[in-house]
């Protein structure tokens, strides 16, 4: 039976993974909060993986542990006081997504719609970053719960949706902003997408819901291909492998031109950059979403973006207007994300999960990896 608002969640201790140093999870019983007027507590349904997640594990991204990790979460609101209610839009027994920044919402960054940069909270405060000392821990989505802040964001689940699928809200909806909103992408466009993973395959289907009229994305080798053999299904007209072809001529050949808009979403690939500023036509733009892992990417010519007039961006994280439109087109169907080849473990799964991921052992990482605690 449901509880009200304001209710107060079971009182025994939730299962949480706690990373206490590069590749080492540790489970810890977490005691639940008391939730009152301003804050909440989400009973974990699954939270996605993505690079960060394996990144903050082998210590590739250097974090303060210990901590839970997770920032991809999808949940039930359990418990929710009055006031938080009111300004989430929820009640006890709503399907959410969290988001990962928290926004104070009256600072000017926040004012501006750009609480990234939140003077209360900015990267510091980020959920599946926070220390676990800091009460009441559960700041991550490997959990039975999480913590809901009351500066917290929650974007509603549409209810035809699974929560596993779900968890794409994140990946899909930063392919939306950066394959579609950032550079402006317009009908007609030719746009190169560099990097066949989940995020790169979204924004194929991001560009082409947008109307572009042509979407090229590439990869590197037999690790890459299985998922270069599925970008046709989500939008792309041409997938192309760098390690055997040459992706300027390819593109080219296929269209006469150069790409008006080029996303590059890989990671620590540092050739990839060098590449989007080729392939971006004179006058176009291109978005650096993955980074470079090095300060000097081989073969880049910084005076090729004067000579070309290019728009460089750079793009950190997602927002709520993307996540909205993300879980929409999910739950549309258009595009078969429920199928995509994915992994789903418990909490005790994670470990091999996050290593398979980074890419260790001789097992393919999946497109879709998920922790369904």
């Amino acid at each position: 039976m449901a509880r009200n608002e304001g209710e107060q969640a079971p009182v025994s201790p939730a299962r949480a993974l706690v990373l206490t140093e590069p590749r080492r999870l540790e489970e810890r019983a977490v005691e639940l909060p008391t939730i009152g007027d301003d804050d909440g507590l989400l009973r974990v349904e699954a939270c996605g993986l993505c690079g960060t997640d394996h990144e903050q594990f082998t210590g590739a991204l250097p974090a303060a542990a210990p901590f839970v990790p997770g920032h991809e979460s999808v949940g039930v609101v359990e418990a929710v006081g009055p006031a938080a209610a009111e300004r989430w839009g929820v009640a006890v027994g709503d399907r959410v997504a969290v988001e990962v920044f928290q926004s104070c919402r009256r600072c000017p960054a926040c004012e501006a719609g750009v609480y990234r940069r939140c003077e209360r909270h900015g990267l510091g405060d980020m959920y599946g970053f926070v220390p676990v000392d800091r009460p009441p821990g559960l700041w991550g989505g490997y959990a039975e719960r999480q913590y809901l802040a009351p500066d917290s964001m929650l974007v509603p689940v549409p209810p035809t949706l699974d929560p596993v699928v779900a968890t794409l809200f994140n990946p899909v909806g930063a392919a939306i902003r950066w394959a579609v909103t950032l550079p402006g992408t317009q009908p007609g466009d030719v746009v190169a997408v560099l990097g066949p993973g989940v995020r790169g395959l979204a924004a194929c289907a991001a560009a082409k819901e947008a109307g572009a009229g042509f979407v090229m994305v590439t990869g590197l080798g037999p690790r890459d291909a299985g998922r270069l053999a599925l970008a046709a299904d989500f939008g792309a007209d041409l997938a192309i492998d760098v390690a055997a072809d040459d992706p300027v001529a390819v593109l080219r050949t296929a269209t006469g031109g150069l790409a008006d808009v080029v996303l590059d979403v890989t990671a620590a690939a540092p050739a990839a950059f060098a590449q989007a500023i080729e392939l971006a036509r004179p006058g176009g733009t291109v978005v650096v979403a993955g980074t470079r892992g090095t300060p000097e990417p081989p073969g880049f010519w910084p005076d090729l973006i004067v000579y070309k007039e290019l728009r460089l961006l750079g793009a950190l994280g997602v927002d709520v207007t993307a996540y909205r439109a993300a879980l929409e087109l999910l739950a549309s169907g258009r595009y078969p994300f429920a199928g995509l080849p994915r992994r789903v473990v418990g909490l005790d799964g994670v470990t091999e999960l996050l290593r398979a991921m980074a890419g260790e052992g001789d097992e393919a990482p999946p497109v879709h990896g998920v922790v369904a605690p």
